[in-house]
């Protein structure tokens, strides 16, 4: 029964769609992979995994679950090869994915058609390994994603952090591109992939996009605040994953303003997580933003 699970553990038996976790929904608060059946007295799995009792949150951990794209997910991916009309990403699917040299913005903001010329420079936008920010244009039936970067706030990311975390728990929202009062900018890919980067870097790339199509590597100064930052960040977006929390900007910013009490280190040690992961919870639950 998930009454016996100590706070922050995993039940290592599989509950599968539709398995009653508990009666009791007055005192457990419904988590990632989980549902109120029809008379909202009973709480059930949505996923076949494992079950996590955190404090008072339920949450069923689907296992090995890949991203499933939708049009219009803000994505981040990583270049994996250049094609003669187009780059190869991977972006935490079942399939590579695809950024046809059509779906881009120009150095200079040009919109014309493509030249040979435009073929023989892909490599000096974007190369293998790069990472990028993109919105999918195409789902194709056998799903791979097309990508399109015609918006200039997307393109290539530097001097950042990237965070992989389950796609799952990405919440959905009309804006995944974060200033945070803390002093850092949060891109948080529906595909899982966080990309955590200090504010000059965003402004002075925003700068630039206008005449390169946001396709030329920033190289400024981070200052030693603003790496402690990020990497303050980082800790406090790999235990909201931990603990299946939704990972939206009011839920990053509450565990980050419960982890200023703790040394940078210390946030990543369990039992300090733990008591990170129950502040946040909290937190939310009496502003009611938990969902």
């Amino acid at each position: 029964m998930p009454d016996s699970l100590s706070s922050g553990q995993q039940h290592m038996s599989l509950v599968v769609p539709g398995t009653i976790l508990t009666n009791d929904t007055s005192n457990f608060m419904r988590g990632h992979g989980t549902y109120l059946d029809s008379t909202k007295t009973k709480l059930k799995s949505s996923v076949a995994g494992c079950i996590l009792k955190v404090d008072r949150l339920l949450c069923v951990e689907p296992k090995h679950m890949r991203y499933i794209g939708e049009v219009g997910h803000v994505i981040i991916g990583r270049i994996l090869k250049v094609d003669q009309t187009r780059w190869i990403v991977d972006t935490n699917s079942r399939l590579d994915s695809y950024l046809p040299l059509a779906a881009v913005v120009l150095p200079g903001g040009e919109h014309r058609r493509r030249i040979d010329d435009d073929e023989r420079n892909m490599r000096q936008y974007l190369k293998e390994g790069d990472l990028v920010s993109a919105e999918i244009q195409i789902v194709h039936q056998d799903g791979t994603l097309s990508l399109q970067t015609r918006n200039l706030r997307y393109g290539k990311l530097s001097e950042g952090i990237l965070v992989q975390v389950k796609s799952s728990l990405v919440k959905k929202t009309k804006n995944h591109f974060h200033s945070l009062p803390c002093g850092a900018t949060v891109i948080r890919g529906c595909n899982g992939y966080i990309w955590i980067c200090p504010p000059t870097a965003a402004t002075a790339s925003n700068e630039q996009e206008h005449h390169t199509g946001g396709y030329v590597r920033s190289i400024e100064t981070i200052s030693l605040d603003e790496r402690k930052t990020i990497t303050r960040l980082s800790n406090c977006i790999q235990i909201l994953n931990r603990y299946s929390i939704p990972i939206y900007d009011t839920s990053i910013m509450n565990i980050y303003s419960a982890s200023l009490d703790y040394e940078i280190n210390q946030s990543i040690e369990p039992k300090i997580m733990d008591i990170l992961a129950k502040q946040t919870l909290a937190t939310q639950e009496n502003i009611g933003t938990y969902e």
